[in-house]
């Protein structure tokens, strides 16, 4: 025998499936004895494992599950036959973490398996008889030329256009409500889920999880995010689900972006890097262009957020992160065009241009990425990297646009100003933003970008554009655009005299910035209090600043 805990056993053990059910002639609880019989059958027809998905239905529904399990080891432990759990269908039993029982997947060791008996009124049962008693139903040989149980079916056809009808939605902004002029099209939150109500399989089924968290979390909602990653941890543990290691990756890359959401920098670097390690994860990030894109991205902003955060109180490490983070970016960017995606290029050439002259900013423009002619250039570069990525934007039929592009250059027009702080208006208004045509120019051969549609000769006006498609709904900007948006549009309104426009602008911001993390509304508080003229300052009324940590950088 295999496994030897020291506990004489008898040769066999009988398991009776008439009713009422018994072992070795003792009456048995029902669910125990299933299970052991599926564990048998599962061994017998070389599936190996019983996951929790089996018994739901069968024996139990998800509120009792956890008690069933319990109750049948203590039936196991009663009947002496050891029962193992767990992936790994070479350890002995005995040395398993019991803490980890409920989760599955359950099985017999070999040994165990050749004790048990089967049987159908004392004779043994018959392969259907077993079947039957379990409610699998029985297998007809597959037809020579027959498609596999996995295959693609024609139904198919319709989860998939449902999943692509969400993913759609996404980029146009449509995100949790439908935007005006959508020609019906519902919102990526309403698609998906009919699509769910589509899936056949139980990696779709995982894909429309995926989706939901990733949606949510573009919304801004950690904790409804989490949740959908949580049912998807379990919808992977309880199955065999095709696809399982590219899930348990982006599952991961979805948790850290959540934690970078929450600015919560530690965890996000150490999901990211616990992933790295991970031999299957790593496998997958090494060779599947969109996970790679979405490691290197996120990697190269936490790495941002952390340099700029050091900047004035270690420099050399701050300057390690920086290089990093630019590297990083520039992975994401290969990576993108790898995949073939124009929507992931433009969104990584943003975040390349920002972090250039984000880092310029602290005194990180030393580094060898930006090692050239000083500061002039350095706005150049960043200002070419986001003209770059609205290009994009327009080869993709502009319905990726997001309003983060508009922002970043509002902040590095205005950013050519150096205010005192709380000034006064007139010192506010004499200072001297870079204005679009200034922009334009830095960007060179790519100002093609900034088309008079989208961008009107006037800062306050980009910023008016966006918000009224906002209001209108014909877009819709997640929560930090749409306070930014609001931001950028107060400081260049009251810049251009328009005080009363300024100060709507600054009501609406104080009613969305509740919706913030904590180190966000933070940044909008101290931008308000340091960068706006006083008697704006006093006319709107900003709210008290948060407890939480100043940061140093913008979100």
């Amino acid at each position: 025998m295999r496994f030897n805990s020291g506990v004489p056993k008898p040769a066999l053990l009988s398991i009776e499936l008439t009713s009422p059910q018994s072992v070795n002639g003792r009456r048995a609880a029902f669910q125990s004895l299933w299970l052991l019989v599926r564990m048998q059958h599962a061994h017998d027809t070389g599936a190996g494992v019983v996951r929790l998905a089996d018994l739901r239905g069968e024996v139990s529904d998800a509120s009792t599950l956890r008690m069933v399990v319990s109750r049948a080891f203590r039936d196991f432990k009663a009947w002496n036959i050891e029962v193992g759990w767990g992936e790994d269908t070479q350890r002995e039993p005995r040395f398993l973490n019991a803490e980890r029982r409920s989760q599955g997947p359950f099985w017999l060791p070999a040994a165990e398996a050749k004790r048990v008996r089967v049987l159908v009124q004392g004779r043994a049962a018959t392969a259907a008889e077993v079947a039957s008693f379990l409610g699998l139903r029985s297998r007809k040989p597959q037809a020579a030329g027959s498609p596999p149980p996995d295959a693609v079916h024609l139904q198919d056809a319709a989860f998939w256009k449902q999943l692509v009808a969400s993913q759609q939605a996404a980029r146009q902004g449509r995100l949790m409500a439908p935007v005006a002029g959508g020609n019906g099209n519902g919102s990526a939150l309403e698609s998906i889920r009919l699509a769910g109500t589509l899936a056949a399989t139980d990696f779709q089924r995982a894909l429309v999880t995926l989706n939901e968290a990733m949606l949510w979390r573009r919304l801004g909602d950690n904790e409804q995010a989490r949740r959908r990653l949580q049912a998807l941890k379990k919808q992977r543990l309880a199955h065999h689900v095709a696809g399982n290691d590219y899930l348990g990756a982006m599952e991961c890359i979805v948790s850290a972006w959540c934690a970078y959401t929450a600015r919560d920098l530690p965890l996000a670097q150490s999901l990211l890097g616990g992933m790295a390690e991970d031999a299957a994860r790593g496998l997958v990030l090494r060779h599947h262009p969109d996970v790679r894109f979405e490691w290197c991205n996120l990697w190269a902003l936490v790495c941002r957020s952390r340099a700029l955060a050091l900047s004035a109180e270690n420099k050399p490490a701050a300057a390690a992160l920086a290089e990093e983070s630019l590297r990083r970016f520039g992975e994401a960017l290969a990576a993108a065009f790898e995949s073939h995606s124009f929507d992931a290029a433009q969104h990584v050439a943003a975040n390349m241009g920002m972090a250039a002259w984000l880092f310029d900013r602290v005194g990180l423009s030393d580094l060898p990425a930006l090692a050239h002619d000083g500061k002039a250039d350095t706005t150049r570069r960043a200002v070419q990297w986001i003209a770059f990525s609205e290009w994009l934007c327009g080869h993709t039929d502009g319905q990726g646009r997001s309003a983060w592009n508009a922002i970043y250059l509002m902040r590095i027009a205005r950013g050519n100003c150096r205010p005192e702080k709380q000034p006064t208006l007139a010192q506010f208004r004499a200072q001297k933003p870079l204005d679009p045509a200034a922009i334009s120019k830095l960007a060179g051969p790519l100002a093609d970008a900034f088309d008079a549609t989208n961008w009107p000769a006037r800062w306050v006006d980009v910023a008016q554009a966006r918000l009224a498609d906002h209001q209108a709904g014909r877009r819709r900007y997640p929560g930090l655009q749409h306070c930014s948006l609001l931001f950028e549009h107060a400081w260049y309104a009251a810049h251009a005299g328009d005080l009363k426009a300024a100060e709507q602008s600054l009501g609406l911001l104080r009613e969305a910035l509740p919706q913030l993390v904590p180190s966000d509304r933070a940044y909008f508080t101290e931008s308000w209090n340091d960068a706006l003229p006083a008697e704006l300052v006093l006319e709107a009324k900003p709210p008290r600043r948060p407890a939480a940590r100043r940061t140093k950088s913008a979100p």
